[in-house]
Parts: structure tokens; C-alpha cells; sequence
């Protein structure tokens, strides 16, 4: 029998959730925890029952095609909570897979937790309805969710964002370029995504951008951390025959966004990570046509990128499908690598921003859980 169930969908959830299970072994330091985990979960001590990358699948067409190997993990893992019966179990992100999940564990009397609530203020809301069936206690990283699942009935908890705990709140930025060799001169850091999907989408676009931004700034550098071997192989691909003065790091995504001068981000956790660092971004994402189609029309706001969706306005340019072309985004790199004061009114914005995110998240987390995992069997 273990104690814990976990489910972290990719790297992020892998990245967010060691966190809190290093928080949880502090107190209770004999924590036996399994499930679905990355690299990092493992090493926080999760038996890995399947790896996380298994459900690093996006968008409608994207998941449809793995669609067949998706329900026969669900089951598998279903199968598996179902007969160690954890005391709790905390689904990580993934939503669609652990909705599910969550709901048939909750209805064998396993209590249900979720870290990190959908986009359901974005899109979709109608999935509050299927949450309510599944999570026992909602845990939530920003505090504007918490009214949401309040006024549905849904047990909830603010915890704040681990990566506003993990991220400094002043970074040097003079000793991160040194840190990783680069010259004098300005540094794009270019964050394509952490998927090998992703990359292949957003690879030659920001390569593409990058050639233009050098013929305004020669000088300029261009780092870009590969999540994995094979992001970075599409990278290489991707890069042949340009002339570029480009770093391609393994992993290291934080150091990039501490090094460089401005960004280019596709939308996901990775803005939220620049806008930390304090960094003036242009974000930028493409999906096949189709799951372009339908995700526009469930669209509940007009910003895509977490920065300007806690703002609450367009503090840092979206470029997204059509628009997203190599002249666009070299356009609006070049704009904030020409306008200092611009930068610093945006550091500013992420300063406070990064204040109200920062609650010592594994901390609240940890007392949350905590309860489910006390007292006899």
C-alpha cells in the first residue's frame, strides 16, 4: 500500500510537484508515494510507475493521435491506485487525463486533490462541473481562482506559484551572461516550448527572428535551452545554414532567462518564468489549423500568455498563429531592445507580480495534504 498517489502530466507538473513531495518527506520522512512522475518527482523520492513524458500531449489533433496509449495508461494506473488505495492523491496538472482519474478514485473513497487549476477563466468553463464530480480540495496558483471555485462549492486553497518561490526576486543578470560564456552585447533567449512538438512549431520561427534581430544588433547573442536530446536535435535541424551566434543549452532554461536582455516564449509555464526574471517578452504560439479553430471558439479571454492574463492586459505582445511570422516577432524583440524605459516600467509590473505569487507554496501545500496522510489506516 502507498500513502500518496501522484500524477505530473510533463515537465512543469514533474518540476512543480517535486517541490511539495520534498516539503510533504520533511514531515513525514517515511512517505511512500507512486504514480505517474518525471526526473525530478523521482528523485524527490516518487516510484515512477509510468514516466511523465507518456502524457506531454497537446492540443485536440495532438491528443487524438495518442489517444489509444492515453486510455490504456488511465487504466492501467486506474487499476493500480485503485488496489494500493492511497490514503490521497494529488493530480498534477494534466487535466483531462486526471479529471477522470481523480473522479473514480474519489468515488472508492479516496480523497482527490488537484495542484494547479485548468484555464477554466480562459476557456472551457464548463469543466467546473466535471471538477466538482472529481477533486475532494481544488489547490490553486493564483488568487484570483479562488473566488471561482468558492462560488462553485468546490473545497479550494491559494497556495501561490512554487516558481515564485524558486526564482529569485533580483537576478544579476551581467553574472548569468558570464556564467554561460557569452560576450558583450545583447542576448535574446529563445523558448520554443518544451515538447518536441512544440519545438518543431516554434523552432525555425524564432531562428527565423533571430537572423533579423542580428542584422539590427551584429553583436546580439541568442540562447536557447533545449528541454531534451531531441528538442535539441530539431533545433540543429532547424538552425542549418543560418548565421547565428546561438547557444543551445541542455535544459538551463532558467539560466537563459536570467542572462538575456529580452525574450521570445512560447505561451505556457515559460512566460510566467521570463516574467519572474523580469524580463521584457514577445510570446508567441502556433497549433495545427484545426485545433486553432476550435480552441478560438471556446476562447473566454484575449490574452493567451500568463503574464498578460494576471495583468490583465496586453503588458507584453502575443503573437499566435497567423500572426506569428519571423518579421513580427524580430519587430517587437527589436522595439523593447530599443526603449529602456519601457523595459523597466515591465520589470516593475513583474516585481509586484511576482510579490503577490510568492506564498511558499510546497509549505501550503504540504499543510493541506498533510491531514489526508495522518491517523491510522
Amino acid at each position: 500500500m502507498i500513502d500518496l498517489g501522484v500524477v505530473a502530466g510533463e515537465a512543469s507538473g514533474d518540476l512543480l510537484g517535486a517541490h511539495f513531495v520534498g516539503a510533504l518527506k520533511q514531515r513525514f520522512p517515511h512517505l511512500h508515494a507512486a504514480g505517474i512522475a518525471g526526473p525530478r518527482l523521482v528523485r524527490a523520492g516518487v516510484d515512477a510507475v509510468y514516466p511523465s513524458e507518456k502524457l506531454a500531449v497537446n492540443g485536440y489533433v495532438e491528443v487524438l493521435r495518442h489517444l489509444p496509449e492515453l486510455l490504456w495508461i488511465r487504466s492501467r494506473v486506474t487499476r493500480y491506485f485503485l488496489r494500493e488505495r492511497p490514503r490521497a492523491f494529488v493530480g498534477i496538472d494534466a487535466p483531462d487525463f486526471n479529471f477522470t482519474l481523480e473522479t473514480k478514485l474519489r468515488q472508492a473513497g479516496i480523497p482527490t486533490l488537484h495542484f494547479v487549476s485548468p484555464s477554466i477563466w480562459a476557456w472551457r468553463p464548463e469543466r467546473i462541473h466535471r471538477i466538482a464530480q472529481a477533486v475532494s480540495h481544488m489547490l490553486v496558483v493564483f488568487p484570483f481562482e479562488e473566488a471561482i471555485y468558492r462560488e462553485a462549492g468546490i473545497p479550494v486553497t491559494y497556495v501561490g506559484h512554487p516558481l515564485a518561490d524558486m526564482i529569485p526576486l533580483q537576478s544579476d543578470t551581467a553574472a548569468a551572461k558570464t556564467a554561460l560564456g557569452l560576450a558583450a552585447g545583447p542576448v535574446v533567449a529563445l523558448l520554443p516550448g518544451s515538447r518536441v512538438n512544440e519545438v518543431t512549431r516554434h523552432a525555425r520561427l524564432m531562428l527565423d527572428a533571430a537572423v533579423r534581430i542580428r542584422r539590427h544588433h551584429p553583436d546580439a547573442q541568442f540562447v536557447l535551452p533545449a528541454a531534451t536530446e531531441a528538442a535539441a536535435r530539431v533545433v540543429r535541424e532547424a538552425g542549418q545554414g543560418l548565421d547565428l551566434s546561438l547557444h543551445i543549452l541542455a535544459g538551463q532554461s532558467h539560466a537563459a532567462l536570467a542572462a538575456c536582455d529580452v525574450a521570445l516564449v512560447a505561451s505556457g509555464t515559460a512566460t510566467l518564468e521570463a516574467a519572474l526574471y523580469k524580463k521584457p517578452m514577445v510570446i508567441t504560439y502556433r497549433v495545427p489549423a484545426l485545433t486553432a479553430r476550435l480552441m478560438r471558439k471556446k476562447a473566454l479571454l484575449p490574452w493567451i500568455g500568463l503574464p498578460n492574463i494576471l495583468a490583465r492586459e496586453f503588458v507584453v505582445p502575443e503573437r499566435v498563429q497567423e500572426a506569428a511570422t519571423a518579421e513580427n516577432l524580430a519587430n517587437d524583440a527589436l522595439a523593447w531592445l530599443e526603449d529602456a524605459p519601457r523595459r523597466e516600467a515591465v520589470a516593475e509590473r513583474f516585481h509586484a507580480m511576482h510579490l503577490s505569487l510568492r506564498q511558499d507554496a510546497s509549505a501550503r501545500i504540504a499543510e493541506t495534504v498533510a491531514p489526508y496522510l495522518e491517523g491510522p489506516r
